[in-house]
Order: structure tokens, then sequence, then C-alpha cells
């Protein structure tokens, strides 16, 4: 079973990854939507340098072919994905794999594909897209670690760094940020005050 670090970052191109990583992220992930496969795949070499030298684990969303091509070892998928993805091939490549479930059929779904870790959102409201799904709340969170047992659970959707620690007091394994890093006046401090809000689940 993996262990995730209870700060996983998402950001949407190896701009961020090369600043925010030095500071002492050790989870991220690559959340590029819409792209040609050539600007995709430069993102991800210069996101593996970066990741190799600070020790930080690097996770694609979405893209599998590429992450398979570019010999990563972590891909991410959403529930569309899931039904596009070989997940056959994903794992003969030797890539981990996490899973978005939203709801109880999701997570069955989900489960059925064994993933190295499951994430349950959005906990509380999020700016991040449109969903159809209300705030799942902490006692969501509760209950879905216990129906994934050891498996490793990422919270997601509107956290910030006291909201993150109440997801991780209420069970979750990690906890993920997109909009509160990336629309924040000064990302760098607050990668910080996320590092120093997480750091007792290290």
């Amino acid at each position: 079973m993996i262990k995730l670090d209870p700060f996983y970052l998402i950001v949407d191109s190896a701009d961020w990854i090369e600043k925010l990583i030095p500071l002492g992220v050790k989870l991220v992930q690559l959340r590029m939507k819409n792209v040609p496969l050539e600007v995709l795949n430069q993102h991800i070499q210069r996101a593996k340098l970066v990741c190799k030298q600070f020790h930080c684990q690097l996770i694609i969303n979405d893209y599998w072919k590429a992450a398979i091509e570019e010999k990563c070892d972590f891909i991410h998928l959403g529930q569309e994905d899931l039904v596009d993805a070989n997940v056959e091939k994903i794992k003969k490549a030797g890539l981990k794999l996490g899973v978005s479930t939203h709801d109880a059929s999701e997570l069955n779904k989900a489960l059925a594909v064994k993933p190295d870790y499951v994430a349950l959102g959005p906990v509380y409201q999020t700016i991040l897209k449109k969903m159809k799904w209300q705030p799942q709340g902490l006692e969501k969170v509760t209950r879905w670690k216990k129906l994934v047992g050891d498996l490793p659970l990422v919270a997601i959707g509107g956290l910030n760094p006291e909201r993150a620690k109440a997801v991780l007091e209420a069970g979750a394994d990690s906890a993920a940020v997109v909009t509160d890093i990336a629309l924040n006046e000064n990302p760098e401090d607050r990668v910080k005050q996320w590092l120093e809000a997480t750091q007792k689940w290290r």
C-alpha cells in the first residue's frame, strides 16, 4: 500500500511545478486540459526533472497514454476518463492509479479497477468547475475512509490550510488543493502555510 503525502498540490503547468516544488512539496499532480500532446509532453518532461531533483511524487492527470510514453509512475483518472482508459495497459506499464469519486456508485466503479488511491470531492463548495454534486462534508470523508480501509483517501474541493487539517482529522490521508494556491496573491507563502498545516500528518 502506498503512502501519500498529506499535502497534495494540483497545478496546470510545469511552470508552477518549477516554482513551488523546491519549497518542500512532496506530492503534485500535473492537470492540463485540452492541450496539444507535444505541449503536454514538454510539460511532463520538465515536471519530471524537478520532481526527481526534489524527491516529489508526480501524478499525471487524464493523459494515460502520454504518462506511459513519458515513463511516469502515476496517473489520475476522473470517472469519464476511467471509462475510456485501458487500465490493464496502465498497470502493465507499472503506473500507479488514482481515481476520482463523488458518490457510492462511482466508488464501486473505482474500487473495481483496484486503484492505488481514491479521491472524494467536493468536500466543500469549489470554484474549480461546475459540479452536479453538493459539498460532501466531513462526515462523508470519515464514512468513505471506513469503506476504503487501508486504501489512501484523498479529499478535494474548497480546501484551505484550516480545512485541510479538518479533512485529515476526519480520516483523509491527503488533502488536495488547486485554487487556494493558484489564485492566491502569494502562492509561495500559501504553500508554506499548507506545509505547516499538514506537518503533523507527514
